[in-house]
């Protein structure tokens, strides 16, 4: 199981070790460059002083007394040089301080006597000296030591790593100090959402007023109290939905107690009461079925494969299975159907349950007529169901296909729901408008795959 870290200890962590790691690599970067550059302007200044110091031992400028110690116009270093007996005393000293040509003969003596040097950086008392040394090409058996003083130099350098160590210290303190406060303030929205996501677990719906300095926090509050809202909205239509469910479930169940009952007691001649229970009990059935339909759809795919159907066939079907109904009402159909097939990749149970519950919808409040189409235009399925009646009032058209949404002289607010959700997972949109009376619209795309 992987350890868990808390958001502060996290921030901190990474913010502090991220500036460690720069301001680090920066020094580090600045001393390799900074010893890489005097080490090569000081190795070109010995090979000139050297060349000097041998000119001079040759006597090219001894009768003019010159030497040239090149000193080196950007470092301000001086280059030196002295010769050395071949046992490693100081013979003599050509340029520089005679102190400190004593001490780089003693340092010979006793660390390089008889090795050749080049460009090595010698510590004595008296400072830092970068060091080459060549057979003398006046005398055989003598050595020409040459020396260039980097004392300022290296005490430059040193000072310029202490600034930066204290840069690097200053700088860690601040990115602790700034990183402390930035998880900090980071990690108490999210505190805060999380005890309202906690809240919101509890079935405590009630919204939260935040206000966050960052946006995305801000989004996220909002977000959650759309949420809760929405929740809230839901829950009171579950109440609604069960209590009206309760009510129509109670309606058939009384007629079917009270239908038995007559049969029990002799009061009611049984054939007549069989019919009224078994139209009674075919309701139920038929809610029931809704309720579970609509559970299954509301899970996402449709169960079983989708074979092309011809949707005038559907809608023609749908309004046979209402023909007796609308008959009884006094309502007559009206058709306007392209004479092609108009094809649509889908169950048939899914389709019947859509239409049929737009066409029932229509049957329960048209006047005179209902008026179904279908037609097929490029890639999309266009069918539509209207009737003449007094249309949706203008505060339910918003909700008609919210599920357990009932409206006025609505049932258990569920066969809207139901086409939506069909409609839905067949990659469809439906819509509803008033056209003097209520019209439905319903747009398939023909080659949608599931």
């Amino acid at each position: 199981m992987k350890r868990k870290w808390h958001i502060k200890t996290r921030l901190l962590v990474t913010l502090a070790g991220l500036t460690c790691l720069v301001l680090v690599t920066v020094a580090v970067a600045f001393n390799i460059s900074v010893s890489g550059y005097i080490r090569s302007r000081v190795s070109t200044q010995l090979e000139s002083v050297t060349r000097s110091a041998s000119d001079t031992r040759r006597g090219g400028r001894e009768q003019k007394g010159q030497f040239d110690d090149h000193q080196d116009k950007v470092m301000g270093t001086r280059g030196s040089a002295v010769v050395l007996d071949e046992n490693g005393h100081l013979a003599s000293n050509l340029h520089g301080d005679n102190a400190v040509a004593g001490e780089l003969a003693k340092w010979y003596r006793a660390e390089c006597r008889g090795k050749t040097v080049s460009n090595k950086t010698v510590s004595l008392d008296s400072g830092d000296y970068a060091v080459s040394t060549i057979d003398d090409p006046a005398e055989e058996g003598r050595t020409l030591l040459v020396y260039v003083d980097i004392t300022a130099t290296r005490a430059f350098a040193k000072q310029v790593n202490l600034m930066l160590l204290i840069v690097i210290a200053a700088a860690l303190f601040l990115s602790v100090l700034l990183s402390r406060r930035f998880a900090k303030a980071f990690a108490a929205p999210v505190q805060r959402l999380s005890a309202f996501a906690s809240q919101i677990g509890r079935g405590d719906l009630e919204p939260h007023q935040f206000d966050f300095r960052d946006m995305e926090f801000d989004e996220l509050g909002s977000s959650m109290n759309r949420m809760a809202k929405e929740l809230s909205e839901t829950k009171q239509k579950q109440e609604t939905f069960f209590q009206n469910v309760s009510h129509e479930l109670r309606t058939p169940l009384t007629s079917i107690r009270g239908n038995a009952e007559g049969i029990v007691y002799g009061i009611i001649e049984p054939q007549a009461a069989g019919r009224v229970i078994l139209s009674e009990s075919d309701k139920l059935g038929g809610m029931v079925e809704d309720i579970l339909y609509l559970s299954r759809m509301g899970k996402g795919k449709p169960e079983g494969s989708a074979e092309p159907m011809d949707i005038r066939e559907i809608l023609s079907l749908c309004v046979s299975e209402q023909s007796a109904e609308a008959k009884n009402r006094g309502l007559m159909f009206s058709f306007d159907f392209d004479e092609e097939p108009v094809l649509l990749a889908i169950r048939e149970q899914d389709a019947q349950r859509l239409f049929g519950n737009l066409i029932s919808n229509a049957v329960r409040y048209a006047n005179n007529e209902i008026r179904l189409s279908c037609h097929r235009k490029e890639k999309t399925a266009n069918i539509s169901v209207a009737d003449d009646g007094p249309g949706i009032r203008p505060e339910d058209l918003p909700h008609v296909f919210e599920r357990f949404y009932k409206g006025e002289d609505g049932k258990h607010g569920i066969g809207l729901a139901i086409a939506h959700s069909v409609a839905e997972a067949y990659g469809g949109i439906i819509n509803a408008r008033n056209e003097n009376g209520a019209v439905f619209e319903v747009t398939f795309p023909t080659d949608y795959q599931q």
